[in-house]
């Protein structure tokens, strides 16, 4: 995977959610790829994918099953990872489910399912991983939100909600933490074609129309999130804190 090198991330203990597929597992390779003690969580078996990025990059991450609404087992799993690794010092909240919903209908519980997919993790997550972070003397924690807030995109806005909701957790964790030298920033992908995207929902038709709105003229891949997350991760962002990056290939300019 060809991407710039950060060395001080040579080494870190870096924590993924949703980190065996689609932009997650990018993610994952790019920081074993800098030489990262990596460990991720995922719903489904990734094992096979772990396996395969150990036979690579001769460093295998560590996978840990696990379902990131059931939060006492994600925090287990953080220990876990933080016993094998070291405190956790990165924190990558990846995670997300966009599932398309009516607005019709959709119930109570529904509403709370998604939030508890969309949203609750990356409060919990962070939660836990602060006082490891503090010992070590700071840490970065990335959280994924998205443009579609920000287009008042339809279809999905349980979704939408969550992903606004996550940019305001950030700049508050951001105030919260930076005494403790702890980073907070954002990421918000645009129309990023991943199998899952390719599988339920984009057609040729609906790709060309994500293009035409791009100022860069090729689709986004799970691959174009992996420098920007690397960089807000290092110590190369060491004065930035509170912010949102972009990375939609020109559709929107700024947050």
């Amino acid at each position: 995977m060809p991407t710039a090198s950060f060395p001080d991330l040579d080494g870190a203990s870096v924590f993924v959610t949703g980190g065996g597929s689609g932009i997650g597992a990018a993610l994952t390779e790019g920081f074993v790829a800098q030489g990262a003690r990596v460990a991720f969580v995922q719903r489904s078996d990734a094992a096979e994918f772990a396996a395969d990025l150990g036979r690579r990059y001769h460093r295998a991450p560590l996978f840990l099953r696990c379902d990131v609404t059931d939060i006492p087992a994600l925090q287990a799993a953080m220990a876990e990872a933080a016993a094998a690794h070291g405190p956790i010092t990165v924190l990558v909240n990846n995670a997300a489910n966009d599932q398309r919903h009516p607005v019709d209908g959709y119930s109570v519980e529904e509403w709370d399912a998604a939030q508890a997919v969309n949203l609750r993790p990356h409060f919990f997550t962070a939660q836990a991983a602060i006082p490891g972070m503090r010992a070590a003397g700071g840490g970065a924690i990335v959280n994924y939100s998205s443009i579609a807030y920000l287009l008042g995109a339809d279809g999905f806005l349980s979704y939408v909600a969550a992903k606004a909701a996550i940019t305001g957790l950030t700049f508050g964790l951001a105030r919260t933490l930076g005494p403790d030298n702890i980073r907070v920033n954002a990421i918000l992908p645009g129309a990023v074609l991943t199998e899952r995207q390719l599988r339920l929902w984009v057609t040729p038709d609906s790709a060309s129309a994500f293009v035409d709105r791009q100022c860069l003229k090729r689709n986004l891949a799970p691959e174009d999130l992996v420098g920007p997350t690397l960089f807000l991760a290092s110590n190369a962002s060491r004065m930035i804190t509170g912010q949102t990056l972009v990375v939609d290939g020109g559709v929107v300019h700024g947050a």
